[in-house]
């Protein structure tokens, strides 16, 4: 090895390559041993021997980060469609040390990024054992610890917390109390003969009970004023009132919020003061890109393990999912104040799963391919997730159908242009023929008309299909649906299935 050469006093000394890998060694070892150390600690004298700091909330997230940043560690798997708009915010504000509210429609992600926030808290901290606010062993601030410290001293015993015990959430409602987020006196520690002014009577809340972790709360505008005014009052002033009874406790928390951006307002439901606290607020938004929502809804849809036949969704049919959420999404007929949820296409791409499989089970096809006849099957999965504003709940199927309508007609014209299947309509212009479509009818009786129209086989490769009956069937569905909104054909609905020609 070649040696290196360093400082040693006014000049340089040649040290071998052979003493710098051994220094490396050495302390790679002491870090492990160390590590071990803090593990296997169970006192508070351990805990002091191994040399152990405990760092507060935000700056051990900070750290974290910092290391995951350097390392180009991915920070939140399954959050998709964020890399360049929400996480950078939301990493600026960790950085900060900074309180975050997340304002935006359902279905944006919200909760599922605060939860991802846990991966960026050490494995293990410890804690009092017994306590129920996870108290530093260093500085206990609730009286039952600091007792037990005055007590005992360096045989205090402590217990370690996963990152998954210093998480807390909380959906806000109307009817939520300073009880559930705070604390209330316990009538039983009460009755064993305690005095009300007696700090050890308090059942602690949600908020101090994820004291050093931490604390998200969901919709906080619902929560009433009086509750937001007991919150804000714990978070900034660092202290709780309970019945009238004040003590002090700087609690060590994290708060993450998610909103609706109409009632995040002074016009709103929020007080001013809280949101003063927040010092980052980062807006969310729904997917962006075709190929962001199709990633999310193979991401969350369910998928069974004892599916009997293979299931397969062509791309040109995902598209069609997403496009009709985000017609949806500009509908003047759809109140857009709730948001429409990434769920409406993820549902829709179940649906359309479903549909298909319903057909090879009933047709027995060992296949099973989502084609535009099984469209007929998202009414029941979008009408669920969308507010409609019609006078009559009758038109509430007629505004499905035709946000479904134009999703197939605006995905075909991505696909193929008017002059590309000029053959094919020719053919129906010759007079006498027709095509029968159905959401039952097998691949094989199709295939008569799969050959006669020229043209499919081009437009199978140009969608990327593969060259199987129920693949091909899909593409001629599509064709001859994508022909028709753009005027090319007539279709004339029966009672189960549906005739095109020319």
């Amino acid at each position: 090895m070649a040696p290196r050469e360093a400082i040693h006093g006014r000049g340089s000394v040649r040290i071998p390559e052979t003493v710098f890998a051994t220094s490396t060694r050495w302390r790679r070892r002491h870090a492990v041993y160390a590590e071990r150390a803090v593990s296997a600690a169970h006192t508070l004298g351990e805990l002091r021997r191994a040399e152990y700091r405990v760092q507060p909330i935000k700056s051990e997230l900070r750290r974290n980060l910092i290391r995951k940043l350097r390392s180009g560690e991915r920070l939140f798997p399954g959050i998709v469609g964020y890399d360049d708009s929400v996480i950078p915010q939301v990493e600026n504000a960790i950085l900060a040390g900074q309180d975050i509210v997340l304002l935006g429609e359902r279905g944006q992600a919200k909760s599922r990024l605060i939860r991802s926030l846990t991966s960026l808290l050490d494995e293990a901290v410890p804690a009092i054992a017994g306590c129920e606010i996870n108290d530093d062993p260093y500085a206990p601030i609730c009286r039952r610890c600091r007792d037990l410290v005055a007590e005992l001293g360096e045989e205090t015993p402590i217990t370690w917390l996963g990152a998954e015990d210093r998480y807390g959430e909380k959906l806000a409602t109307p009817d939520t109390s300073i009880a559930d987020l705070i604390g209330e006196v316990d009538p039983i520690r009460v009755a064993e003969g305690r005095y009300l002014s007696d700090e050890l009577v308090i059942h602690y809340g949600l908020v101090p009970r994820t004291n050093r972790g931490i604390f998200a709360i969901n919709e906080l505008p619902d929560l009433a004023e009086r509750i937001q005014v007991g919150l804000l009052n714990i978070i900034e002033e660092r202290d709780v009132q309970i019945r009238g009874f004040r003590i002090r406790l700087p609690l060590d928390v994290l708060v993450v919020a998610t909103a609706n951006p109409e009632d995040y307002t002074n016009r709103g439901r929020i007080i001013t003061p809280l949101k003063d606290r927040f010092g980052a607020q980062v807006r969310t938004h729904y997917p962006r890109t075709v190929e962001d929502e199709i990633a999310i809804a193979e991401q969350e849809r369910v998928v069974f393990d004892d599916t009997p036949v293979p299931v397969h969704v062509p791309q040109h049919m995902k598209e069609i999912a997403v496009e009709i959420t985000h017609l949806a999404r500009r509908h003047p007929q759809i109140n857009q104040r709730s948001g429409v949820s990434v769920r409406v296409t993820t549902a829709n791409y179940e649906s359309l799963a479903s549909s298909a499989l319903r057909r090879a089970l009933i047709t027995g096809e060992k296949e099973a391919v989502a084609r535009v006849s099984d469209l007929a099957a998202v009414t029941a999965s979008t009408s669920g997730k969308v507010e409609l504003d019609t006078l009559d709940d009758s038109d509430n199927d007629q505004v499905l159908d035709k946000i479904v309508r134009n999703a197939c007609s605006n995905v075909f014209r991505r696909h193929f242009s008017a002059t590309e299947l000029a053959d094919l309509v020719q053919r129906f212009d010759q007079g006498g023929f027709t095509v029968e479509v159905g959401p039952l009818m097998t691949a094989e009786s199709y295939g008569q008309a799969i050959g006669e129209l020229p043209g499919l086989a081009p437009a199978r490769q140009k969608l990327g299909e593969p060259d199987t009956p129920q693949s091909m069937a899909a593409v001629l569905e599509f064709v001859l649906e994508g022909l028709h909104l753009g005027k090319r054909l007539n279709k004339t609905a029966l009672d189960s299935t549906s005739v095109y020609g020319g």
